[in-house]
């Protein structure tokens, strides 16, 4: 493992690096490409290191982590040579944006507590952004699940929140009665605005619980995915396809694909036990 006095001089290296590759002696390929498309790839990169994160890898960990890094030094490459501002300017105002905001760990200003911190961040966000509302900067662009967690994660740190996660899932409970009367009467607008209410109550139960649901909503689909998979494989090895089966024989196959996953998962955490 190298020292942290190592990054700056490593951080300069990838600088230069992307430098020489926008450069006209560069890559073709890289001088060619504009800041959507190098948007595009920050955030293949991004889901890709959340992956590596949650696999415990840490050399794939590492390897995804740097390519995040990567892209941001490349998206700031744009923005330099637009005569906007560098990568050090970047790094200058996260640098200020986070000694201010810890003054009481860089200014001494004595011992706080984890609410009073969480305050403290909160407040000079809006200060320093000039904010009207407690909404005000959330990402429009993120992905309707991950902007559902932030909306409510934003609105829970000033106290307007469900005191825990039981009182939350009596809201799903109470959410999915109304969208079952609402298929009852045939309603599609209603059966649609009552459908997100139901993912958006469970996106409480799940913020409350400690998980992010666009992480864990990406575990479910992997989950699915193999299974699936697994389900395809013994139907060639009986020489079928999916749709040459009826609905009770791929019910039947897939409950015993669930319980062969199941068991493998139960070996591979004695193993790593």
């Amino acid at each position: 493992m190298k020292k942290a006095t190592e990054a700056g001089r490593l951080f300069q290296q990838l600088v230069a690096i992307i430098d020489k590759l926008r450069s006209p002696e560069g890559c073709p390929w890289d001088r060619t490409r504009s800041r959507d498309d190098i948007l595009n790839y920050f955030l293949e990169e991004v889901f890709e290191a959340v992956d590596a994160l949650k696999s415990k890898n840490p050399d794939s960990a590492r390897e995804e982590l740097g390519d995040v890094l990567m892209e941001v030094v490349f998206l700031s490459k744009f923005y330099e040579e637009a005569g906007k501002f560098s990568i050090a300017d970047v790094l200058e105002e996260i640098n200020r944006k986070m000694v201010e905001r810890h003054p009481h760990v860089f200014r001494k200003k004595g011992k706080t507590t984890l609410e009073a911190v969480s305050d403290t961040w909160q407040r000079n966000k809006k200060i320093e952004k000039n904010r009207r509302s407690i909404l005000d900067g959330l990402p429009g662009s993120a992905p309707a699940l991950i902007y559902a967690f932030l909306l409510t994660q934003r609105v829970a740190t000033h106290g307007f929140d469900w005191p825990e996660a039981s009182s939350a899932l009596k809201k799903v409970k109470e959410e999915i009665e109304e969208l079952e009367k609402s298929i009852k009467q045939r309603k599609k607008a209603a059966v649609a605005e009552e459908l997100g209410d139901v993912l958006f109550s469970l996106v409480n139960v799940s913020r409350l619980l400690g998980y992010n649901p666009e992480i864990i909503l990406r575990q479910a689909n992997k989950k699915f995915e193999q299974r699936f998979r697994n389900l395809e494989k013994e139907l060639e090895r009986q020489g079928k396809k999916v749709s040459d089966c009826s609905i009770e024989e791929l019910d039947r196959i897939w409950e015993r694909v669930k319980k062969q996953n199941s068991q493998k998962r139960k070996k591979r955490r004695k193993y790593n036990k």
